[in-house]
């Protein structure tokens, strides 16, 4: 193995010569945003590529997200985890929501179905579970409890491009479910987002909520923002559609070949596919447990001497970070399955390009401790 530096995740860049008909095609028309016929071209290509009928599309995720809450008209308390990126908790403050946490299923990284119901008070309006690392969460349970006390239910989608459960396009549950497309996910247009929608009068309704509010030139009927996504991100995402299943298809055969060296390896867990139909293959988390020579930090560091760059997804909770620690929720997660996975996990690097030669070096590296006690 080179010295060149490997980390987590690489963006999965189309050839430059593909992209450049589509440069040429927007500095020939100078439309470079309002919706334009590549951002046009998109939506109708997600629509049909991941199984849905509308779609909304944004500048980047975390604005779908604040869009999202503001679209459903979303107050007071939202129950979401602790164990996500900071966005999704974020985009509640930034609309003036309380966050609740609940701990996570130590199985799916995801919501506790179990525990969302005791976290309801009469000031709660909505969930928002994350499919985190593309598993799929426990969809059918949190929609019971999300009928049984008449709240809206968004999903934070960033990591699920193209997921599937038995049914179909995870991204049909819920009240809305978001995506993102930031150049460290399954499929990116740079930055980029999106917002599922149910039916034609919401995606309408977003629409007008991700442009200032317009619905023509001389009607403004909300207080908008400003979400487009433009005309040269559209472009790459279209590109970027052409290629998308070679990727997930080489993701796939990185991710098995982790499976079957690291899962003998005692005291590292790999996550089971829990649930989980049809896959992206966006994160390979694995789990250091105490049989293990390492503690998780000193495997980190050990990688990261040799230049391998993992990441500590997620370390530490959101939960934990100044703005959300002195939550009556947040105290209450000391001692949680999310607290002890957030102790634990190291996200290794995974990408369409990573060759064979730097995943097996990272995978003696973590086997030689190992061997050394039993040498």
């Amino acid at each position: 193995m080179t010295n060149k530096p490997v980390y987590v995740t690489q963006p999965d860049l189309p050839p430059l010569e593909e992209f450049i008909p589509y440069l040429e095609e927007i500095w020939s028309s100078k439309v470079l945003t309002n919706g334009g016929r590549f951002h046009q071209e998109l939506e109708s290509a997600l629509c049909k590529y991941l199984g849905v009928e509308h779609i909304s599309l944004f500048t980047n995720g975390t604005i779908a997200l604040i869009t999202a809450l503001q679209a459903l008209r979303i107050s007071g308390e939202v129950i979401t985890t602790p164990y996500s990126f900071v966005a999704t908790a974020h985009s509640l403050l930034w609309n003036g929501i309380d966050p609740v946490f609940v701990d996570i299923d130590p199985k799916t990284m995801n919501l506790d179905p179990k525990k969302i119901e005791a976290a309801i008070t009469n000031k709660t309006t909505a969930i928002m579970p994350v499919h985190c690392y593309g598993y799929p969460c426990d969809t059918h349970a949190i929609q019971e409890i999300a009928d049984q006390y008449n709240l809206k239910l968004i999903y934070d989608a960033a990591h699920a491009f193209g997921v599937k459960d038995q049914q179909g396009s995870i991204l049909r549950h819920g009240d809305l479910s978001i995506l993102s497309f930031h150049a460290t996910k399954v499929f990116n247009t740079f930055e980029g987002g999106a917002i599922i929608c149910p039916d034609r009068k919401t995606k309408e309704h977003i629409d007008h909520l991700k442009n200032f509010g317009f619905v023509n030139e001389t009607t403004v009927v909300a207080a908008g923002i400003n979400g487009k996504m433009n005309e040269v991100q559209s472009a790459m995402g279209l590109l970027q559609l052409k290629h998308i299943d070679a990727a997930i298809g080489k993701r796939k055969l990185i991710d098995g070949y982790y499976r079957k060296n690291l899962e003998s390896i005692p005291g590292i867990r790999c996550m089971n596919m829990v649930g989980n139909q049809g896959g992206n293959y966006s994160y390979f988390p694995i789990f250091i447990d105490d049989d293990f020579p390492l503690t998780r930090d000193e495997l980190y560091q050990k990688l990261k001497n040799r230049n391998i760059f993992t990441r500590r997804y997620f370390y530490p909770l959101i939960s934990e970070f100044p703005m959300y620690r002195n939550l009556t929720s947040s105290k209450l997660l000391m001692d949680s399955n999310a607290k002890a996975a957030s102790m634990k996990v190291l996200c290794l690097p995974i990408y369409p390009d990573l060759s064979s030669e730097s995943q097996q070096a990272i995978i003696e590296l973590i086997a030689e401790e190992c061997l050394a006690i039993l040498d």
